[in-house]
């Protein structure tokens, strides 16, 4: 099955959600989000799709929909980096010489912002200040159970479904607030696509062999095709996602997992190869398409920042002082 979300600035998180079946949401009574059915265990998505189709409130094409992310309020956001080729792109050298043995090692994975989820056919702000602007094309689990501590074979189960995910990424950002040593924050912090649809697990299922997802993912500028990939070539499946994330700790329904950006999925990659000169950063006016197969497809024109406002520099003295407190 597969749902989406069209607008409706009087319902939780401003959307309605729906069934799609063949070209339209078919929306039953009750506006229930998408979160509220993930946290009965499954049986709640299966009776709200009993209702949309025995007896719609509404039925509307998609073709006339306003669009919005199916879950617009997730309790938490991880992304992950799973594809060897972007990790190798991404560094700037050509083998995987460039890559960190831990690498190999773990599925490692970041938190991003729940709240700054967009859905598939907003405009998208350029992040502050930034001057080189990229998207990544990936793809979402979406935990549909509770669980701590999960084995692989545990996770599996908690998996409710997919959903494209884009994260949009300020390199030159995160690149500077990563010399400190942490992980990427605000360079990663302004939006993130999740949409158009959420497709239960059953139907990625059907497209996976030896725990490989055959599911292609295409991006273009402005009409030109800008990259290619194949989710097949994660590193690792999302159950081995799902249980690395839940080790020690919990996921909760509405979790979002991201697989991290597919081979050939950002502009990164091609500067990291050819150098940073040999595609433009997005920019104001650009139109922006990601194709997820099943997934859907999400397009995007890119608008203005908010304002940059500026800071001072750390105060001096503050180590000075800090060495008399325990």
């Amino acid at each position: 099955m597969r749902f989406g979300a069209i607008r409706a600035s009087d319902r939780p998180g401003g959307a309605l959600l729906g069934l799609l079946v063949d070209d339209e949401l078919r929306i039953p009574e009750g506006g229930r989000t998408l979160l509220d059915l993930l946290r009965d265990d499954g049986d709640a998505i299966d009776a709200f799709a009993d209702d949309a189709l025995s007896d719609p409130a509404l039925r509307v094409p998609i073709a006339e929909a306003s669009l919005a992310s199916p879950l617009p309020n997730p309790p938490t956001v991880r992304d992950f980096m799973t594809f060897e080729g972007h990790t190798i792109g991404g560094m700037g050298r050509g083998d995987a010489s460039a890559v960190a043995p831990a690498w190999w090692e773990i599925p490692t994975f970041y938190f991003t912002n729940p709240y700054a989820i967009c859905g598939p056919q907003d405009d998208v702000p350029l992040a502050p200040g930034t001057e080189r602007f990229d998207y990544e094309v990936e793809v979402a689990a979406i935990i549909g159970r509770a669980g701590h501590n999960l084995t692989l074979e545990e996770a599996r189960s908690h998996i409710a479904g997919y959903s494209l995910f884009v994260d949009w990424s300020a390199r030159d950002i995160q690149m500077h607030e990563m010399t400190i040593g942490l992980g990427p924050a605000k360079g990663k912090d302004t939006v993130s696509t999740l949409g158009p649809w959420f497709v239960t697990a059953d139907e990625i299922d059907a497209l996976t062999d030896s725990a490989r997802v055959d599911l292609p993912l295409t991006v273009s500028v402005n009409g030109v095709r800008t990259g290619a990939g194949n989710l097949r070539e994660m590193a690792w499946e999302f159950a081995a996602l799902v249980s690395y994330a839940s080790r020690g700790t919990w996921v909760m329904p509405g979790d979002v997992l991201g697989s991290g950006t597919c081979d050939d999925g950002c502009l990164a990659e091609r500067w990291g190869r050819q150098g940073p000169d040999s595609a433009p950063p997005l920019a104001v006016g650009d139109v922006v398409e990601i194709d997820g197969g099943l997934l859907g497809r999400a397009t995007h024109r890119i608008v203005a920042s908010a304002p940059r406002h500026p800071l001072p520099g750390a105060r001096p003295g503050a180590h000075e002082r800090s060495t008399h407190h325990v």
